[in-house]
């Protein structure tokens, strides 16, 4: 990883006392959850986080790429170690989706919907990505990664009818500091909330609330086999998404890529 001078200018002292006060920031990373986990396997933390102005080997869900022109997107890792079941973490993914529409809204002054699992949309249109990875190791750790498209330059012209950015909705320049700092403060608050007795409740109340996807005829692209389509019915509380097929049916989706569908 190569250092750089500082490239994103926010209060540090308004993350202290939270579990995210240690922030590194670089200039360009080849992935900043890359480099999160190789810092988990080497023992750091619970609440480092990471952020680069520019990724040259960024990574999404399901193997894709994730690029976006120098500074114009939020691009940050976090280290959580939570102290749950292995088949409770998918709550904390939860708790970091509603962090980050936490995070726009109170920087940006809108707030997004969540696209199962872990996407944020306005309208159809997609405005962040939220990637989780398993460290391994000694003391298992989960890396959250986030990616949220600050101004247009931040995905390909030709995406505009796919993608989307904070400045596009809010009509006014997004500043890349509150937002990390709006997360991260939220990201504090969220993540206790799953920590705590009856959290794990709360949490999946309120992604249920901000959902984008439920209500919605869905196509969802499988990991193996045909693509289902059907009705998104609800979020169930190991996290799958249950949809509904045309006959009826019932299906658990634990794994896969949902495409929002015209009602």
């Amino acid at each position: 990883m190569t250092a750089g001078p500082p490239t994103v200018e926010f209060d540090r002292d308004r993350l202290t006392g939270t579990r995210f006060a240690t922030v590194r920031t670089y200039a360009e990373l080849d992935s900043t959850n890359t480099a999160m986990v190789e810092e988990a396997r080497g023992g750091a933390s619970e609440g480092l986080v990471l952020v680069a102005d520019h990724q040259t080997a960024g990574r999404g869900r399901l193997g894709r790429t994730w690029s976006a022109e120098p500074g114009t997107a939020l691009l940050v890792s976090v280290l959580l170690r939570p102290p749950l079941p292995i088949d409770e973490v998918p709550v904390v993914l939860m708790a970091a989706g509603l962090a980050a529409c936490d995070g726009v809204e109170a920087a940006a002054g809108f707030r997004p919907g969540l696209k199962w699992p872990n996407d944020l949309v306005v309208g159809d249109r997609k405005l962040a990505g939220l990637l989780t990875e398993a460290t391994g190791g000694a003391e298992p750790g989960v890396v959250l990664g986030l990616g949220i498209n600050v101004s247009a330059a931040a995905y390909p012209a030709e995406l505009a009818g796919e993608a989307t950015s904070c400045e596009d909705v809010a009509s006014r320049p997004v500043d890349r500091g509150e937002l990390l700092v709006a997360f991260l403060t939220a990201l504090e608050s969220r993540y206790s909330t799953v920590l705590a007795g009856g959290g794990r409740k709360t949490t999946l109340q309120a992604y249920r609330a901000d959902s984008a996807t439920l209500g919605r005829r869905v196509r969802v692209e499988l990991t193996a086999g045909p693509p289902l389509e059907g009705e998104a019915s609800r979020v169930a509380d190991d996290g799958r998404l249950v949809v509904i097929d045309q006959a009826g049916a019932e299906h658990l989706v634990h794994v896969g890529d949902v495409k929002h569908l015209r009602n």
